[in-house]
């Protein structure tokens, strides 16, 4: 009769609304929030760092992930008048908008990108209401185009990160800061590569690990911050305001609009590999609409936006791990480590090298996907074209920023300071103006 039991119970946790007791639940849900906790604090510690924020602004900024990653993450799985999927998915603080959060931080501040990310969202919204209309101009030569741009604009932040974290500094590029970097890439790779199980989806977290400790005896660690840090603290709503300014809304706008294309992709995968079916128009507008109230939200709390995980959604696939009750802890979790600002301090005090060196990992995996997106039409001369005038132009001029000294600042805010804007302008439009040609061209 208990082996029954036990049998129904692990059953469970292959069926939506199944019902595993918390034993089996809990070792599952952990297995996520360990897969997904560097991905969520690290954009927050490198947005606090680049701005120059204090310490403690840093730990709130951290909070605030957790906890709209946690939020955000339950949303999507009991949807609220239409907001969210109601499909199993973890949720956290996207890589993908570094370059934007980045570029609109460094030209107006900190809350300048509140401002447009509330406005974004918002904008986000309508984007899940229609989706269904707006899929066709979002095909993958486009959207693997901005994927692509997005990883290319990323790889000075992980280089930066890997000498130190501060190029200004004395002693940026010293061979101790090296040395614990590539130390923690060659562990999170080789755990990725030759692992299997919880050490594979988990290979980041034990770099991560493996840099600290040596980190540690080297005397670069300081827990003053995680002695002083209460246990429990409540969010800090509109900590630090919010400013509207339309170069860094627009930047926002497409920014969100090119992430919904990214979105659609992770759901999808998801709904094919663990639940054997396309995903509907309305999951897939319910999950970008999720994501809309959700970043609007954060914008008020020092939430930064949001996207599903994709080493979560192949933890989902592999495992065929589906029920609510687990993804329900991830969320609580989440939640409960975004309350408590000694989490927060302990995650601060992770050096830049050892984060560089597991990010970096990161980067190349959304180049990669970039690629593998593009690849899934053919690649003749007139997708290649597509793809190399938007990336020749999009990155190209974020790299000679002055050669657009002579344009209104807007306009050189909104093109030249990331390359993910022009690339996605271009692709989009040339995409729609260019006729289509399914042929394969001949080596």
């Amino acid at each position: 009769m208990i082996n029954k039991k036990v049998e129904r119970s692990d059953k469970a946790l292959f069926e939506l609304n199944g019902k595993p007791s918390w034993g089996l639940a809990f070792p599952q849900a952990m297995q996520h929030v360990l897969a997904m906790l560097v991905g969520n604090i690290t954009p927050p510690i490198l947005i606090a760092q680049l701005l120059g924020l204090p310490e403690s602004d840093k730990i709130i900024l951290m909070q605030a992930a957790m906890l709209i990653g946690g939020i955000t993450t339950l949303i999507q799985l009991f949807p609220v008048f239409g907001f969210g999927m109601g499909l199993p998915n973890v949720m956290g603080v996207a890589f993908a908008y570094m370059p934007i959060l980045s570029a609109i931080g460094l030209s107006y501040g900190i809350k300048a990108i509140f401002g447009a990310q509330l406005v974004g969202a918002f904008a986000s919204i309508f984007i899940g209401m229609f989706i269904g209309k707006l899929r066709k101009f979002f095909p993958p030569i486009v959207s693997g185009t901005v994927v692509l741009s997005i990883g290319l604009s990323l790889y000075t932040t992980a280089i930066n990160y890997m000498a130190g974290g501060n190029a200004n500094a004395d002693d940026f590029g010293k061979t101790q800061y090296w040395i614990v970097a590539l130390v923690v890439l060659a562990v999170t790779l080789a755990c990725s590569l030759f692992g299997k199980g919880y050490i594979k989806v988990s290979g980041m977290l034990i770099g991560i690990g493996v840099g600290y400790v040596i980190a540690l005896f080297m005397g670069d660690i300081s827990f003053d911050n995680v002695v002083s840090s209460s246990w429990l603290a409540l969010p800090r709503f509109m900590k630090w305001g919010i400013e509207f300014h339309p170069s860094a809304i627009i930047s926002m706008i497409l920014m969100y609009i090119v992430q919904a294309v990214q979105t659609i992709g992770d759901v999808s995968s998801t709904t094919i590999g663990a639940f054997n079916r396309e995903a509907t128009d309305k999951e897939l507008g319910g999950a970008i609409k999720g994501q809309g109230i959700c970043g609007m939200l954060g914008a008020c709390m020092g939430g930064l936006p949001t996207d599903p995980y994709s080493q979560n959604v192949g933890l989902i696939v592999t495992t065929k791990v589906i029920a609510k009750r687990v993804f329900t802890i991830v969320g609580v979790i989440m939640i409960a480590a975004g309350l408590c600002p000694k989490f927060g301090a302990l995650m601060t005090t992770i050096p830049y090298p050892v984060l560089g060196g597991a990010t970096v990992t990161v980067f190349a995996a959304i180049t990669m996907s970039g690629i593998q997106l593009i690849s899934q039409q053919p690649l003749n001369y007139r997708n290649k074209m597509i793809v190399g005038i938007a990336l020749a132009l999009g990155v190209g001029i974020s790299t000679v920023t002055k050669s657009l000294q002579f344009l209104p600042v807007d306009v050189q805010n909104i093109i030249g300071k990331s390359p993910i804007v022009l690339a996605f302008a271009i692709a989009f439009v040339l995409n729609i103006i260019v006729p289509e040609d399914n042929s394969v061209e001949e080596d």
